[in-house]
């Protein structure tokens, strides 16, 4: 199994709402799938983890940032990519603020980007509390409470 270095982004407008984009696999070893996740992706070769979240952000959303601050939280998961690759991916998160919540630009997708992330949504508290959808990481909720975004997760 590969490892998979990555930086996810945790990007949040003035209300708190989080951005996440929804991918839908329409074939291959995910097709079917749906999700909802936060922006980021792999390190490229020779990028640190912040280097990766700047990078990602701008390909995947426009925005544009020179520092995406520190490390707020950390996961390593194990999952299937499209291919079918099975990866074990030690994820950094990084919160990134912004003034509004913004159009997002595709001009910077892959083209497989452009094949399976079909939209992007500014989630509220309540909104990703009580979603039936698929959302990662799995504990969204809680890690935006443990970084003191979000006071509390209701029971």
């Amino acid at each position: 199994m590969r490892d998979r270095p990555s930086s996810r982004l945790l990007v949040l407008d003035p209300l708190d709402r989080i951005l996440l984009l929804k991918f839908e696999h329409k074939k291959g070893a995910l097709a079917g799938q749906h999700f909802w996740a936060t922006p980021g992706g792999e390190l490229d070769a020779g990028e640190d983890y912040g280097q990766a979240a700047c990078r990602e952000l701008l390909e995947e959303t426009g925005l544009l940032i020179g520092d995406p601050g520190p490390v707020v939280d950390q996961r390593i998961v194990t999952f299937q990519m499209p291919d079918g690759e099975m990866v074990r991916a030690d994820e950094r998160f990084f919160l990134v603020r912004v003034e509004a919540p913004q159009m997002l630009s595709t001009e910077r997708w892959t083209d497989l980007e452009h094949e399976v992330m079909a939209n992007y949504y500014w989630w509220s508290a309540d909104e990703l509390l009580s979603t039936t959808e698929q959302v990662w990481p799995e504990n969204l909720p809680e890690v935006l409470v443990r970084i003191g975004v979000w006071a509390a997760v209701p029971d």
